[in-house]
């Protein structure tokens, strides 16, 4: 079996469970309720809500400097930190190294097969909430290479060299769904026009960890998405595209990859934009 392009990105449970009483590592757990981290986390893990820490009140990701320093800053992370992401939705430390790498934080990285693993591995869990002493974190600009913007995603739409991909489920993409609950009043469910759907989480196994390589190649080498175009990744709010942008360019090593972080709770609210069901 070939390697990913870029194993190093990915830490498996052993690594971590050797790791967990290592000062300069720190642990993240994201969700979008704190429940779950109260009743059982990995020892030594702090919690970031998606709603709360990630987004704003409109949905849109919060890519403000000032606000990934504080996160960052309370969390004890600093520059020198080597932070793991997982969360118990599959997948999620795929979005977390996206936003970290956007603000340029090199060492962080992906505990494959996430919570769901470590769990079924019997691995220690502990209840106690993880407290550590306030760190200083000065975030880079976003960084424009990993993103792709609105009008560069519509001015796409005519190009054969470049793809668009929508890794939410098959009833987002065909409009019955909105935002994961069917729409109502003015929301606008659908696509955008030519974009291909492949879920995102097509490309973990059933542990929970990322396919192979080859298994990965023909997920999408079958919808043409090929490492020879550029392609767009969105889904509602950006972090299931965030997951997809790390498949592609870390562990397949796709050269041209950006994450539409704006996704669908952006596009479908722009009156001037075209929609497919």
């Amino acid at each position: 079996m070939s390697q990913y392009a870029h194993p190093e990105v990915l830490v498996d449970t052993q690594w971590l469970m050797d790791h967990l009483n290592d000062p300069t590592v720190r642990v993240i757990e994201v969700d979008m309720s704190p429940e779950p981290y109260k009743n059982a986390h990995i020892p030594g893990a702090v919690f970031w809500n998606i709603f709360t820490d990630l987004l704003i009140p409109d949905f849109s990701m919060n890519l403000d400097p000032n606000a990934i320093e504080k996160l960052l800053s309370r969390s004890g992370i600093s520059s020198e930190t080597t932070a793991i992401a997982y969360g118990s939705y599959p997948n999620t430390g795929a979005w977390i190294f996206w936003l970290l790498k956007t603000f340029g934080h090199d060492k962080v990285y992906v505990l494959n097969g996430g919570y769901q693993k470590w769990v079924a591995e019997s691995r220690p869990l502990v209840s106690e909430l993880s407290n550590f002493a306030p760190a200083q974190y000065h975030a880079k600009s976003p960084n424009a290479n990993l993103r792709v913007l609105q009008p560069e995603v519509h001015a796409s739409l005519n190009r054969t060299d470049c793809v668009l991909l929508d890794v939410r489920t098959p009833e987002e993409y065909r409009g019955e769904l909105f935002m994961m609950k069917p729409p109502e009043g003015t929301e606008r469910a659908g696509h955008i026009p030519g974009a291909v759907n492949l879920e995102h989480i097509l490309a973990l196994n059933e542990d929970g960890t990322f396919k192979s390589p080859e298994l990965l190649h023909t997920l999408y080498g079958s919808q043409g998405i090929t490492a020879d175009k550029e392609v767009f990744t969105y889904c509602a709010i950006g972090g299931r595209s965030a997951c997809t942008w790390f498949v592609l360019k870390y562990l397949l090593g796709y050269p041209n990859v950006r994450n539409y972080d704006g996704s669908w709770n952006e596009w479908s609210r722009l009156a001037n934009v075209s929609i497919e069901h």
